[in-house]
């Protein structure tokens, strides 16, 4: 029972961290995707801001996730993203601090009102999200209470079987140090949770089975564990998004080879700040938690205070060690802000899906021009009509994907005014997808005249100036999704709307005065009624950007 219970705390301890940073995301998240975004104009304010926004979401694999998927959407820099990282390393310390504390005195008693406001505040639609941050503080201080409690109970230093285990060690050598730190990284890899681990190791340290020392080496190792997290998130990003997570792999790694190096003299300098003397048997476990935590923290503030002067470097090392791949190299319909590994924080993904339309309104204008240069003297049209329908193809394809990536993100808990966007983003791919079926429309009937008769000179000159005015609504569109405060656009619909009735009365006349065959005229007449329903496809996308009604 000793030992579920000790599981059970740990997993407790861990639903705590999740449970309130992600209450903290989802109160700040638009808070905290601007300072990512703007406060990054150096690396010193990419470090204050890294170490910002850890302290407010109390975590470093959050952070860390977030400036990868900042690199993946285009909005940071690999070198902002890089000093982002550092700053995440410093601001995580503070969880070790507030683990200290809570094996430092008993705070469990004061987790039972915190439990009644936030119940209380979880069922208030206004303040549910500050209700859930303190159901995540109660349960993450109440495992700490009981992580406490149940070292005691153990009683750890007094089986000798447990305490022949760790002696079997030698803290003073090199070879059970690098053990320790192996066990550390793996421990936190298989849990995903570097908390729970500083939790285990304080557990086992304030026992007083494990000797400081080993105890350091366990910290050391959890510090390169947790890079593993943003690293398996990164594999299906872009490029640059996995250099990023790479360079967090060597800022962690080249502080824990400089620390073994110096590894006796710097545990020595940290058990002296914290009043301890590391090679005693008998210690305050206060003072050994406190010098747990204080490790941490000298460790990434060393480390980022060494390596903050040379991103540069890591930056060009990280691009020489991972080159983009083929795909990627390509512009034509790939996904260029999303990939479906990067679904951590809402407010994140629901700006890359935004950002990914954007890349899908340009591509799908694409289209149009190919369909446009079917009119063009000479032009094989059966050639252009089959590029047509494999860009078509590919248009399905990315509609398919991006709402594959928005249902994925409407899984999450998110908040009405995010749900009301994912629905209009729903709506944008549906309509981006109709203009690229009407180009293929507009393509096959073009490709009537291989077969057929052929528009006279002076309906592909009318033809052409139709396409103009559609290529222009088109443009209009982009700005649209860019800004969709801006008024531009709003009587593109009228407009051809009006073109298209004047084509056809012409046509009805140039037809009974027999200045070309029937055929022709149908040929024409179907140009310009799809030509009028890809413009309300147009404002259909305008209209949902805007966030009004989709007629």
């Amino acid at each position: 029972m000793i030992v579920l219970k000790l599981l059970g705390a740990l997993a407790l301890l861990m639903f705590g961290m999740k449970a309130m940073s992600d209450a903290l995301q989802k109160m700040a998240g638009p808070s905290l995707r601007h300072v990512l975004g703007t406060m990054t104009t150096n690396r010193f304010t990419g470090l204050l801001t890294g170490m910002f926004v850890t302290v407010a979401v109390q975590s470093s694999a959050a952070t860390t996730v977030m400036a990868v998927s900042f690199v993946n959407a285009g909005l940071l820099t690999l070198a902002q993203s890089i000093s982002v990282i550092m700053g995440a390393n410093i601001g995580t310390t503070l969880s070790a601090w507030i683990m200290s504390a809570g094996f430092s005195f008993n705070i469990t008693n004061l987790v039972w009102p915190a439990f009644l406001i936030g119940i209380i505040l979880i069922y208030t639609k206004k303040f549910r999200f500050f209700g859930d941050f303190l159901f995540g503080v109660s349960f993450l201080f109440f495992a700490l209470g009981t992580l406490k409690m149940t070292g005691e109970e153990m009683d750890l230093a007094g089986n000798p079987a447990v305490v022949n285990f760790f002696a079997s060690f030698n803290a003073g050598s090199y070879w059970s140090i690098l053990l320790f730190l192996l066990i550390g990284t793996v421990l936190t890899v298989v849990a995903q949770s570097s908390a729970a681990l500083m939790a285990l190791t304080m557990v086992l340290c304030t026992s007083g089975v494990l000797p400081i020392t080993l105890g350091l080496a366990l910290v050391m190792g959890e510090n390169i564990g947790t890079t593993i997290t943003a690293n398996v998130v990164a594999l299906t990003a872009n490029a640059q998004a996995r250099r990023a997570a790479l360079s967090h792999l060597i800022f962690n790694v080249f502080g824990v080879f400089w620390v073994l190096c110096l590894f006796y003299p710097f545990v020595k300098l940290v058990c002296g700040i914290v009043g301890i003397d590391p090679a005693a048997e008998a210690q305050d476990p206060t003072r050994l938690s406190f010098a747990l935590a204080t490790f941490h923290t000298l460790f990434n503030v060393t480390n980022t205070l060494i390596l903050i002067w040379f991103i540069p470097q890591i930056e060009k090392l990280v691009t020489s060690l991972i080159k983009p791949s083929k795909s990627e190299l390509e512009n034509e319909f790939r996904l260029t802000y999303i990939q479906h590994g990067i679904i951590k924080t809402p407010e994140i993904a629901v700006l890359q899906a935004q950002k990914e339309i954007g890349v899908y309104s340009s591509q799908t204008k694409h289209i149009f021009d190919v369909t446009r240069s079917m009119l063009a003297p000479g032009a094989n049209l059966q050639s252009i009509a089959e590029d047509v329908d494999r860009l078509e193809n590919l248009s399905d394809r990315m509609e398919a994907e991006v709402g594959k990536y928005l249902s994925d993100v409407s899984d999450a808990h998110l908040s009405d005014a995010t749900k009301a966007k994912i629905r209009f983003m729903f709506r944008q791919i549906n309509e981006l997808e109709s203009i690229g079926d009407s180009c293929q429309g507009l393509s096959r009937i073009l490709r009537r005249q291989t077969t057929g008769e052929k528009l006279t000179p002076a309906l592909v000159k009318e033809t052409d100036g139709l396409f103009g005015v559609i290529s222009e609504c088109l443009d209009n569109m982009d700005e649209v999704l860019r800004n969709p405060e801006s008024e531009i656009g709003l009587e593109d619909r009228k407009r051809v709307k009006a073109l298209c009735a004047s084509l056809r009365a012409k046509n009805i006349e140039m037809s009974d005065e027999r200045a070309y065959s029937f055929a022709v005229s149908t040929m024409f007449n179907d140009i310009v009624n799809e030509v009028d329903d890809l413009s309300g496809f147009i404002q259909n996308v305008e209209q949902a950007r805007r966030g009004g009604k989709v007629s």
